[in-house]
C-alpha cells in the first residue's frame, strides 16, 4: 500500500472512502489510461477473455481510487498499474493481474470481500483479502509482534504464492517512488525491506527483483554512503569502458570463430553488494576486483560446458574461483556455471554461463512457474523454485502455534547458505550450512528422524551432531523403539528438524504426564474408598463433565496432565469425585477405605504410586539425594513440575515437608525396576600414579556405569576425593561396587555421596 496525500479543504469525502484527495485533472485521467494501455501492451501471453477481465478490474478500480492522489501529485491508479506492470513481466495469471489491481480497494476505499467475490469471485478476492492483512503488518514493533506479523506473511506465502509475489511488485513500487514520501519514513520502511522482502524475494529466487530491492533500501538508508559509492563505481566504469569493450569484443570474437550461437550481456555488481563485500572483508573500493561481469547465454546444457572451455582457452581462470550451480542448483532454484578469468591489464572479470531457461530462473525465481506455463504443483521444477519450502512452512505451523518459536525456525531458513550432500543411492540433497546428520535425517522424513540412532558419513561412524560437508554421502541407522533426545535440539540446524523434534517431546510429555495424574488420581480415590477412575465412556461422561467445571479444567486430559504436574491437588479432586460417584449410586468400600487408611504411611492422605523407572518426564528423581531402589522415599508433587522423589532422609524433602506437606504423597519402588539410577559415590584414595585408572576398573569389574567423575582441585596433598557419578540396578548393586572399590589398592574409603543438608 502506497500513502497518500490528505483530501483538499471543502470536498466532500468519497462515500465509505477511509483516504479521498483532490478531483483529478482531465490530464491525469488521460495519464492514467495511457498507463494501462502500457500495461495493455504487456499481456499479450492471456487471451482475450482474460484480458478482458483484467480489463474489468481496472475500471473498478479506476473508479474506486477516484479522487485520491499519490504523495507525488500522480493519480493514486497508476500505483495499483505499476504493481498489475511488474506482475505482468512475471507472466503471471489473470486473477494475479486483477488482485494486483485491486490490490488497496478493500484497505483504502471501503470494498468490502463479498462484493469482490461477486464482481470477480473468490480466488480474486481471497487475493486481495491476503494482501490487506498483509499491507497492516507491522515490522518495526516489538519481537513478539514481528514473529505474529511473520507468521502470517509466510502461512499466506505458503497457501498461494501470488499473494507475496503482489506484495513484492507492490513494495518495488514504493521503493522506486520513496522519494516521494515523507524522510521520516525512510530508515523503517527501507530497513523493514532490506531485513524482510529482500531476503524473501532471494529465498523464491526472484534474482533481479532482490537486487533492485538491495539497492533501494540501501539508497534510503545510507544515502550518503550510497552517493560517494555511486560515484566512484560511476568513475570507474568509465575507466574501465574500453577495457570492457575490449573483453566483450574479443569474447564474441572467439565465440564467431567456433560457429556457436550464443547472447552476451554486460552484468555490473550492485552497489550494495559491494558496499557488503567492503564493509565484511574490510576492503577498500580499489580492493573489490569483481565488479564487472558478463553472462553468455547460450542454447543448451551441453553448450554451457563448451562455452567454458573456450574462454578458459582465451582467458587464464582465477584458481578457486569455479562454480557449477548446473549440475547442483541452489536452493532456490539457481542454475549457472560461475568462473572468474584475469582479462586484459589483469583485471579480475566474472562469467556466467547458462541456457534461457535458466536465465528466466535466474531472474524471475518462482514467478518462472508461470513462465514455464507449468500446471503441475508436483513437478521438479516447481520443487526445485521453492513450492517445497513454502510447504514445508505449513508443517510447522501445524506443530507450533508459538509465534516466536515459528519465527525462530523460519529464520533459519530465509538466510541459507547451502551444502549439498548425497544419500546412499547417490540422491543430491541441498541443506543449510551447519546442517547436522539428524537435519538430514529430518529432511528425508519426519519418520526416519524420530526413529535415528546413529549415522554413517562415507562409511565411517559418526556422531549425529557432526556437521555436514560438500560432498558426504549420508546413511543414516534407525530403529523402531528409538525416539527424538531433547539434546539434538541443541545442535540441529534447520527449521523443520527443530519443530519435529519439538513436537514430539510435547506430545511425549503430554502423554506421559496424562497417564502419572491418571496413576495418582486413582491412588487418592483408592484412599477414598473406590478402587477405579470411571471410565471415559459417554455414560460417564456427565459425572467428568461436572468435576471438569469444578476444577476449572476444559478435558479429562487436562485434568490428569494438571494433578500430574501438581497445579490440581489429587486428594481433592479425589473427594469432589466421590461427591460426584455417590449421588450417581456408587458407594466407597469399607474395606477397601479401611485397607487402604491403615497401610497408607501416617503422613501421608494418599496411597502409594508405585514406580519402576519408565515415567520419563512426569517424574524426576531429585538430585540433591539420587535415590535408589532400595531407599525409602517419599514423592513431592512441586507446583508445575511434576512428581520429584526424594530419600526419606533428605534434608531439602524435609524442609519442603515442613513447610508444605499437603504436597507430599506415598511412593514406593516396583519389585522390578526397568531401568539403572544414578548415585554418587565419594572414593577417598591415596595420591599415587594410576589410582583412577585403577578405581574406575573396579566400578566396571562391578558392571556399574560411570557418567561423570570429579577429581577436585587437591593435587599436593597425600590423599583426594574421587567422586564419582555411577548408574546402578539397586541397592544391592551399589554395595557390590563399593566392596569391589574397598578392595583396590590405594583406595583407603568408600562410600555413598551423602545429600546435602
Amino acid at each position: 500500500m502506497s500513502d497518500m496525500l490528505p483530501p483538499a479543504a471543502g470536498l466532500p469525502p468519497k462515500p465509505h472512502s477511509k483516504k479521498s484527495g483532490h478531483a483529478p485533472s482531465p490530464a491525469a485521467v488521460n495519464a492514467a489510461a495511457a498507463s494501462f494501455a502500457a500495461l495493455t501492451a504487456n499481456l499479450d501471453y492471456l487471451d482475450a477473455a482474460s484480458v478482458e477481465q483484467v480489463r474489468q478490474a481496472y475500471r473498478f478500480a479506476d473508479e474506486a481510487h477516484l479522487g485520491q492522489l499519490r504523495n507525488s501529485g500522480e493519480p493514486y491508479i497508476t500505483h495499483p498499474i505499476a504493481v498489475a506492470a511488474q506482475c505482468a513481466a512475471w507472466k503471471l495469471d489473470a486473477q494475479a493481474l486483477m488482485a494486483a489491481l485491486l490490490h488497496d480497494a478493500m484497505e483504502d476505499c471501503g470494498v468490502t470481500k463479498p462484493e469482490l467475490i461477486e464482481r470477480f469471485g473468490a480466488p480474486v478476492a481471497e487475493l486481495v483479502d491476503g494482501l490487506t492483512k498483509l499491507d497492516k503488518l507491522q515490522f518495526n514493533t516489538r519481537e513478539e509482534n514481528q514473529a505474529e506479523s511473520f507468521r502470517k506473511m509466510l502461512l499466506a506465502m505458503a497457501r498461494d504464492v501470488r499473494v507475496i509475489l503482489i506484495k513484492l511488485a507492490d513494495r518495488t513500487h514504493n521503493m522506486r517512488t520513496m522519494g516521494d514520501m515523507p524522510r521520516s519514513k525512510w530508515a523503517r520502511i527501507a530497513s523493514e525491506t532490506l531485513d524482510i522482502y529482500a531476503p524473501i524475494a532471494h529465498r523464491l529466487g526472484l534474482n533481479q527483483t532482490y537486487r533492485e530491492l538491495q539497492d533501494l533500501s540501501f539508497r534510503y538508508l545510507r544515502p550518503w554512503r550510497y552517493s560517494i559509492l555511486s560515484k566512484a563505481v560511476s568513475k570507474a566504469r568509465n575507466r574501465r569502458r574500453d577495457l570492457v569493450q575490449k573483453v566483450q569484443q574479443e569474447v564474441e570474437a572467439v565465440f564467431a570463430q567456433t560457429g556457436m550461437q550464443v547472447r552476451i550481456a554486460g552484468r555490473e555488481k550492485t552497489l550494495y553488494s559491494i558496499y557488503q563485500k567492503m564493509d565484511d572483508k574490510h576492503l577498500t573500493f580499489a580492493q573489490v576486483t569483481d565488479i564487472y561481469g558478463f553472462r553468455v547465454i547460450v542454447s543448451s546444457v551441453t553448450d554451457c560446458y563448451t562455452a567454458l572451455g573456450i574462454l578458459h582457452q582465451l582467458y587464464k581462470p582465477v584458481p578457486g574461483k569455479f562454480k557449477d550451480h548446473i549440475a547442483i542448483a541452489k536452493l532456490n532454484g539457481y542454475q549457472s556455471l560461475h568462473t572468474t578469468l584475469v582479462g586484459p591489464s589483469g583485471v579480475n572479470v566474472e562469467f556466467q554461463m547458462r541456457t534461457e531457461a535458466m536465465h528466466l530462473v535466474a531472474e524471475s525465481g518462482v514467478a518462472a512457474h508461470w513462465l514455464y506455463k507449468t500446471n503441475d504443483a508436483d513437478s521438479a521444477t516447481a520443487e526445485r523454485l521453492g513450492t517445497k519450502w513454502l510447504q514445508s512452512l505449513l508443517d510447522i505451523q501445524d506443530e507450533t502455534r508459538d509465534a516466536a518459536e515459528f519465527w525462530d525456525h523460519v529464520k533459519v531458513d530465509l538466510f541459507p547458505d547451502a551444502v549439498y550432500v548425497f544419500t546412499p543411492k547417490s540422491q543430491i540433497m541441498a541443506m543449510p550450512r551447519g546442517a547436522t546428520v539428524v537435519d538430514f535425517a529430518y529432511a528425508i522424513h519426519s519418520n526416519v528422524g524420530d526413529r535415528t540412532v546413529a549415522a554413517k558419513i562415507n562409511g565411517e561412524q559418526v556422531p549425529l551432531r557432526t556437521e555436514l560437508r560438500n560432498g558426504d554421502i549420508i546413511e543414516v541407522i534407525t530403529a523402531p523403539v528409538s525416539a527424538p533426545n531433547p539434546a539434538w535440539l541443541g545442535f540441529v540446524r534447520t527449521g523443520r528438524a527443530r519443530s519435529k523434534i519439538r513436537h514430539h517431546l510435547k506430545s511425549m510429555a503430554q502423554t506421559e504426564s496424562e497417564s502419572m495424574g491418571e496413576k495418582l488420581l486413582t491412588q487418592a480415590l483408592r484412599a477414598e474408598g473406590l478402587g477405579k477412575l470411571p471410565e471415559s465412556t459417554p455414560e460417564s461422561q456427565p459425572i467428568w463433565d461436572k468435576l471438569l467445571r469444578f476444577t476449572g479444567n476444559r478435558t479429562r486430559a487436562e485434568l490428569l496432565t494438571d494433578i500430574s504436574l501438581g497445579k490440581r491437588v489429587a486428594s481433592i479432586v479425589a473427594k469432589r469425585l466421590v461427591v460426584l460417584l455417590s449421588e450417581n449410586g456408587e458407594k466407597p468400600d469399607a474395606l477397601l477405605l479401611t485397607r487402604e487408611r491403615y497401610t497408607a504411611h501416617e503422613s501421608l492422605s494418599q496411597g502409594a504410586v508405585v514406580l519402576d523407572g519408565s515415567e520419563n518426564t512426569s517424574v524426576q528423581f531429585a538430585r540433591c539425594c539420587r535415590p535408589i531402589p532400595g531407599d525409602a522415599i517419599v514423592g513431592y508433587l512441586g507446583r508445575g513440575e511434576g512428581l520429584v522423589v526424594h530419600t526419606d532422609d533428605c534434608a531439602v524433602a524435609k524442609r519442603l515437608k515442613y513447610k508444605d506437606s499437603e504436597r507430599f504423597i506415598a511412593v514406593d519402588w516396583a519389585d522390578e525396576p526397568v531401568r539403572q539410577f544414578e548415585t554418587g559415590v565419594v572414593v577417598t584414595v591415596k595420591n599415587s600414579k594410576g589410582v583412577l585408572a585403577r578405581a574406575a576398573a573396579a566400578l566396571s569389574v562391578a558392571e556399574v556405569d560411570i557418567t561423570h567423575v570429579d577429581m577436585g582441585q587437591e593435587g599436593e596433598q597425600d590423599a583426594t576425593d574421587l567422586r564419582f557419578l555411577i548408574s546402578v540396578r539397586d541397592h544391592a548393586h551399589l554395595e557390590v561396587a563399593l566392596r569391589q572399590l574397598k578392595r583396590t589398592p590405594s583406595v583407603l574409603r568408600a562410600a555413598r555421596a551423602k545429600p546435602a543438608s
